[in-house]
């Protein structure tokens, strides 16, 4: 994964970390010599619990130097940059303060980045930075099916103009996502169950319920249609992933999650996004390492479709 114009002829766990897994830094989508974009949404005015997500993706991209060494990441069984090249593009700027440069500053480069035909990889930032990713993404890919990995459902109608938990009822109403075809994973808080448009797979039930019947319920609800998955931190339970704004208790294991989405990686995602990672509540950078180790499981699910 090494830029040819800054080698590295030993990739260290604490050195020449610029980018996400030592990936090449570039913004030049006519590049054709490339399939995957990493980009950071430093954002979390959106946020209803403890802030601090804005500094999630420069933790992700420090935690994954604890990856880059391992050219085949276990269990996958080919090396990622013989199926995929990946850029990190660096972090959307907006004006400071402003949720709405904020809001049109990621969709346009959403926009971009999919209408190049390539697949992006959204570093949060809170959760409310998965609307302009999904107006960016569904622009090019039309209604999108939704697979949603996270503590809380996120569809509150009185949540507010910018907030993080109102993405999933604001995206259907705009046409975004098609909750006929989406499914939350791993809920285990509140939310208007008669009302609720969505498939839910439960914590309870995801903990309780094998691997193979949590993959074979996704695929069922998803179909084969395109689909995007945003993946909230909190999803995992606290024991690995303390560093969040909202932790809840009961969640998954990082152990179980990637074994889910190892079931999945065949199905047409054409979009990923990682979110609410904030280092100031972490320790021993576990949860950043749990954000850089699924955002790297997001690059392999891309490049298995190319065998």
């Amino acid at each position: 994964m090494n830029d040819k114009n800054f080698p590295l002829s030993d990739p260290s766990f604490y050195a020449n970390i610029f980018s996400f897994m030592g990936l090449p830094l570039s913004r030049d989508l006519g590049d054709d010599s490339f399939d995957a974009v990493v980009m950071g949404i430093p954002y979390d005015l959106g946020t209803s619990g403890r802030a601090g997500a804005r500094l999630g993706p420069h933790a992700i991209r420090q935690a994954s130097a604890n990856l880059r060494w391992e050219e085949q990441r276990w269990p996958w069984d080919f090396t990622l940059a013989d199926r995929l090249r990946a850029v990190d593009y660096g972090d959307v700027e907006f004006t400071f303060g402003d949720s709405a440069d904020m809001l049109a500053q990621t969709e346009a480069h959403a926009a971009q980045i999919a209408a190049a035909g390539k697949t992006l990889v959204g570093l949060g930032g809170d959760h409310f930075v998965a609307l302009p990713l999904l107006r960016g993404t569904a622009k090019q890919h039309g209604t999108l099916a939704l697979i949603h990995f996270d503590a809380h459902t996120d569809s509150y109608e009185d949540a507010g103009d910018y907030n993080h938990g109102c993405m999933f009822y604001r995206a259907p109403r705009e046409g975004l996502i098609d909750p006929a075809r989406s499914v939350q994973i791993g809920i285990r808080t509140d939310y208007d169950r008669p009302e609720h448009e969505f498939e839910v797979i439960d914590a309870h039930t995801a903990n309780e319920q094998s691997v193979s019947d949590t993959v074979a319920a996704i695929r069922s609800r998803v179909g084969s249609g395109p689909a995007y998955l945003t993946f909230d931190i909190d999803c995992l339970d606290p024991a690995f992933a303390p560093g969040t704004g909202t932790p809840v208790v009961g969640g998954l294991s990082t152990s179980k999650v990637l074994r889910i989405l190892e079931g999945i990686a065949d199905l047409d995602i054409v979009g990923f996004d990682l979110v609410e990672v904030a280092p100031a509540y972490d320790h021993a950078d576990i949860t950043a390492l749990a954000g850089a180790t699924l955002a790297l499981q997001f690059l392999y699910m891309r490049a298995s479709r190319k065998a």
